[in-house]
């Protein structure tokens, strides 16, 4: 295992960390003993760096990681987030010092440890003040409850935004980011991926099988099982199924399976730290453990760079991923009638 630097904080983690947003309520694996045995078989491949987040199957993904971690927490290196609702409370959520401070201490009882190594805003809050947010994270740091703090899912300009914010009023500031990537999702090569560069932070990526689309097994004018499972509508847009129906056939040539293609894709460019990888069962966890070594010629580059240009998302939107209000509210792009 190679392991990389977590942009510039010293701290040192696997080119895959290991997502547990799959280890809880179904559809997720709820069998805690079968999930803890692959969090215990990817830590024994060397994978060092284990993501969960509160909101994940209402906390029972944390308290599985923290099962798991069980006389080997010195070893790794463990971020959780903070942000999305656990409860019905409108003050269950979001990035106000009152959440924030709340929360901790409920991920540290889950997750039976005294510190979280990275802890993150799952997403930005437009209701609250940047600086309420970094104040609060700040005080964690200081206190030895979080070693270092970052962002995710974040426009590049709110990470400017951050940056700037944490530098003049003497905050600590996001150390790393955690966008989508993959080969569908380009979009943060553009700006999010150099903004992150320029800062020194580092970067997890989630998604880098496009939430399966990049497995191989949703094909066009094929019903599978995994597409009768899928709430995602991304399944059905035929951008991104034609898309993949071009990239098969280069993971052939290349005797690659899709999987370890798009795994090896996305921890290539220079700006990506980490690659989460997101397995439910062991069977998908050894595929992914198998292509862990794999990196890719020039030419494989640049034909995938020819099939997705570089800085392009395929198809409609991920939902799933941040929407600035402008984009999600119409009065907010029309001035009133006269």
């Amino acid at each position: 295992m190679r392991y990389r630097t977590l942009g510039r904080t010293g701290i040192k983690v696997s080119p895959y960390a290991l997502g547990a947003m799959m280890f809880g309520a179904p559809p997720a694996n709820s069998d805690h003993d079968d999930a803890i045995r692959i969090i215990h078989k990817a830590l024994d491949a060397g994978i060092n760096f284990v993501d969960t987040a509160d909101r994940y199957s209402g906390g029972e993904s944390e308290e599985i990681v923290g099962k798991a971690l069980k006389g080997r927490r010195d070893n790794v290196v463990l971020a959780t987030k903070v942000n999305g609702p656990m409860g019905d409370d409108p003050n269950q959520r979001g990035n106000s010092r009152r959440w924030i401070m709340a929360e901790v201490e409920s991920s540290l009882r889950r997750l039976q440890t005294d510190w979280i190594d990275l802890y993150q805003i799952h997403r930005p809050d437009p209701d609250t003040d940047i600086e309420e947010t970094l104040s609060a994270l700040s005080d964690l740091v200081r206190s030895g409850k979080v070693r270092a703090i970052g962002s995710s899912t974040m426009p590049a300009s709110d990470i400017v935004e951050a940056q700037w914010v944490a530098e003049r009023r003497g905050l600590e500031r996001f150390r790393t980011e955690q966008p989508p990537y993959s080969i569908l999702n380009r979009g943060i090569e553009a700006e999010v991926l150099p903004v992150a560069q320029r800062y020194g932070m580092g970067t997890l990526v989630w998604s880098p099988l496009a939430k399966g689309m990049l497995t191989g097994r949703i094909r066009k004018g094929q019903q599978t099982d995994l597409r009768r499972a899928a709430i995602m509508t991304s399944f059905s847009d035929e951008a991104r199924l034609d898309t993949v129906e071009r990239i098969i056939p280069l993971a052939e040539q290349a005797g690659l399976p899709m999987t370890h293609l798009a795994m090896a894709f996305a921890i290539a460019h220079p700006g990506v730290t980490s690659a989460i990888i997101g397995p439910r069962t062991m069977r998908q966890l050894d595929d992914l453990l198998a292509g862990i070594d794999v990196s890719l010629s020039d030419d494989i580059l640049d034909r995938i760079d020819e099939i997705v240009p570089p800085g392009t998302d395929v198809g409609a939107p991920d939902q799933s991923a941040y929407l600035p209000p402008a984009l999600q509210h119409a009065d907010l792009r029309r001035r009133p009638a006269a």
